[in-house]
């Protein structure tokens, strides 16, 4: 067992060297630095006399009137205070109308926090505050439409998004080819990149059912008057195209427009801001580079680098001071994200120092990191040092916690889980493997029956109304095999039973591990790439889930043991519902990397800082991932999934005020894997990076075919687009298949 003094200096297997701490930042405030002679000093005073006393730089911003702003707003550097106070700055110094002030946020929650500041502001009185148009894009322009007549009713559910597509799929005989979630990600992509569902290519097969199931998707909406987020926007913009009246009215409306969360925003809403700002183009923009990890989502990190490009006459200013993380914690996080090539270069400052380093732990496995992990809280806990809801516990992808969720349940470690609530045996891909093992021990479990059934090609509500009149009928110990009898059954699938009540009675002699694996021979058939399957961008993340399953059995020797194991964790966890319900609950959290951003913990444990999930294999494959969305190729590809992964790494670490513990285990799908590179970078001697720097001095990267025969060294340099938009090519020299890669030369 991993014993909590393990913790160490450094990661292990570097060489040692000191992380240079943050710098301590300058406390002077505006306080000291506006004068009580300056034409602006009253508001300062007053801002002082409500305690919000601002630094140099927020000062710099806050000062900022007319023409295009970019403040880059480093982790913890009080943006939101930023936003306010010169919203309030605006009002009630330079005479500017409430009314022809619009404020973006990303988030209703960014919304109502602003009006609660703006209440505490001087100078401002509620009926002002209520003329200011503050709330997120979807909000404001949705106000927009209906203003405009627009009547349709908001599809915000995805689940009856997931089953109109389910049902245009059973319209077209496709069902169980394409996953719903993926379909609608590919549309909403389009849609913020500014391209509606015609756009979409028809070359392939594959493209042109995926075109045809979409475009049935759009008519279905458009015949139930259904209009949904991206819709929101795409008929804003066109509105604002066509009807210059309109445009015109805004454009005098709204004559200073400042932005929250700038490098989350994507293609569609920056041209509906760039149409809104025009001609004066008063755009006070306010975001983080370094804090990008929305990509998935449509966040093109290119608007906030580009950004002085397109108004040449910007003032950018940086918010520099961390008033979260100590000196040690913030140095950790300077020296992880300056390794990112595509960024604003900025190094932040803190404004709290700490004998308190960062802590590095090796365990072997996912549960010697939980183990250790909860052995570290329960003895803060024990000597008072800490409460439970000074800890946040921190992973990369939901199936990785899987061993830190099954620890907190069963040591009853009150805790917060902001995943669905469900533990992990309880997934939809998880638990018809937990059933089949079930089924092994109780072969007349109808709710096991029922939810292997899908995974034997049989619908569900059908196959179970025909088992369980049988049942009655004829009663049976092993009630699966009534569906022998199941009308309208095709070979294959009679086969498939088969197969299954086989299969079925071999379970409980066998260890656990080896069952699962022959249980996911069928589950990994579904995983096997083929034209259509390739279009899905959550194979990676299915395999990790199902491979996670059996770390968690390996430790048991008989599959009833198992069992009772996974009903205690499921049984336990209901048991602390009434914890999460509770308001401000005392309780450890546990959240993803990107649940995360925005809050702050005393203590902050980063779990998984291995390569394969920090960064995580999708990223490290980038370039085998064939999907519709990316337009990257290659190495392209490659990088910016890297550099995004790396500032998930930046995330999780700026989360932490006063401590931070980060782990990676030794073993992950049961193959020893390197710690982290985001981790050891830091550490790697300077000697070691000049000689890396002298040896590419001369050089330059370039993309190339590389064969990937191991026995075979050639490569080909790409000169051309077409080649470029090749995901493969013949090596002339052994036949097989090369792949994009990158070399210097």
């Amino acid at each position: 067992m991993i014993k909590v003094q393990n913790f160490s200096n450094t990661p292990e297997g570097t060489k040692l060297k000191d992380i240079p701490n943050a710098r301590l930042a300058d406390h002077k405030t505006s306080v000291e630095l506006v004068a009580d002679v300056e034409e602006d000093a009253s508001y300062f005073r007053a801002l002082e006399a409500d305690n919000i006393k601002l630094n140099k730089p927020q000062i710099e911003a806050v000062r900022h009137v007319d023409g295009p702003a970019l403040v880059l707003a480093g982790a913890g550097s009080g943006k939101t205070r930023v936003l306010t106070t010169r919203t309030g700055y605006l009002i009630s110094r330079k005479n500017i109308n409430p009314k022809s002030i619009m404020l973006v946020t990303f988030t209703k929650k960014a919304a109502d926090e602003m009006k609660s500041r703006m209440h505490q502001l001087p100078g401002l009185s509620m009926h002002m505050i209520n003329q200011i148009t503050i709330g997120t894009f979807h909000s404001i322009f949705f106000r927009l439409l209906r203003s405009k007549g627009y009547a349709q009713q908001v599809l915000s559910s995805e689940k009856r998004k997931q089953l109109a597509i389910k049902l245009i799929l059973k319209e077209k005989k496709l069902q169980d080819t394409y996953e719903p979630e993926t379909l609608l990600a590919l549309l909403s992509s389009h849609k913020t990149n500014i391209l509606s569902v015609n756009d979409l290519p028809a070359s392939s097969t594959v493209e042109k059912e995926i075109k045809e199931i979409l475009i049935r998707y759009e008519q279905w909406k458009e015949q139930n008057h259904y209009i949904d987020f991206d819709d929101m926007l795409m008929e804003s913009l066109q509105l604002l195209r066509q009807d210059n009246k309109l445009l015109v009215a805004m454009q005098r409306r709204f004559n200073y427009i400042l932005c929250d969360e700038w490098q989350d925003t994507n293609p569609i809403q920056f041209e509906l801001i760039k149409l809104i700002a025009k001609p004066n183009n008063n755009l006070f923009v306010v975001g983080d580079d370094d804090q990008t990890i929305y990509s998935f989502n449509g966040a093109d990190r290119s608007i906030i680098l580009n950004f002085e490009n397109l108004y040449p006459n910007a003032k950018k200013m940086t918010l520099d001071i961390n008033y979260r993380s100590t000196t040690s914690i913030l140095g950790l996080g300077n020296e992880v994200i300056k390794y990112n090539q595509h960024r604003h270069p900025k190094t932040l400052q803190s404004t709290k120092s700490s004998d308190l380093n960062p802590l590095y732990l090796r365990p072997n496995t996912t549960d010697e990191e939980a183990e250790a992990i909860i052995m570290k809280i329960k003895e803060d806990i024990q000597s008072g040092k800490r409460d439970y809801r000074d800890f946040v516990i921190l992973h990369r992808t939901n199936s990785s916690s899987r061993a830190i969720f099954d620890q907190l349940v069963l040591q009853g470690i009150p805790f917060l889980s902001y995943s669905k609530g469900e533990t992990f045996y309880e997934q939809p891909i998880v638990q018809p493997i937990i059933d089949y093992l079930r089924l092994s021990l109780e072969p007349n479990n109808l709710d096991a029956i029922s939810s292997i059934l899908p995974s034997c090609f049989l619908n569900r509500d059908k196959a179970m109304y025909h088992l369980e009149a049988e049942q009655v009928i004829n009663p049976d110990s092993n009630p699966l095999k009534h569906l022998r009898s199941l009308r309208g059954l095709k070979p294959f699938q009679t086969k498939q039973i088969e197969e299954r009540v086989a299969l079925i009675k071999t379970l409980k002699d066998i260890k656990p591990i080896q069952a699962i694996k022959l249980i996911r021979k069928f589950y990994d058939n579904y995983l096997e790439t083929n034209e259509r399957k390739n279009v899905t961008l959550h194979k990676e993340i299915l395999l990790e889930t199902l491979s996670e399953v059996e770390a968690s059995a390996q430790k048991y020797d008989k599959v009833v043991d198992f069992i009772t194991f996974v009903d205690d964790v499921i049984g336990k966890n209901k048991e602390m519902e009434t914890i999460r319900r509770t308001p401000n609950a005392n309780a450890v959290s546990l959240m993803t990397i990107h649940r995360s951003k925005g809050l702050e913990f005393p203590v902050v444990f980063l779990s998984g800082a291995t390569e394969g999930i920090l960064p995580h294999s999708s990223a490290l494959e980038a370039s085998d991932r064939k999907d519709l969305i990316s337009e990257k190729k290659g190495a392209q590809k490659i990088q910016a999934a890297l550099e995004e992964e790396r500032r998930l790494a930046y995330v999780a670490i700026t989360r932490a005020e006063q401590e931070l513990y980060i782990s990676s285990p030794a073993y992950y799908r049961g193959e020893k894997v390197a710690i982290s590179r985001f981790i050891t970078d830091p550490f790697t001697p300077e000697a070691e990076q000049q000689k890396d720097q002298t040896k590419a001095k001369g050089t330059a990267e370039v993309l190339v075919w590389d064969c990937t025969s191991p026995t075979c060294k050639c490569w080909m340099r790409i000169t051309t687009a077409q080649e470029a938009d090749q995901e493969q090519r013949e090596c002339p020299m052994c036949k097989e298949e090369m792949v994009q890669a990158t070399k210097n030369v």
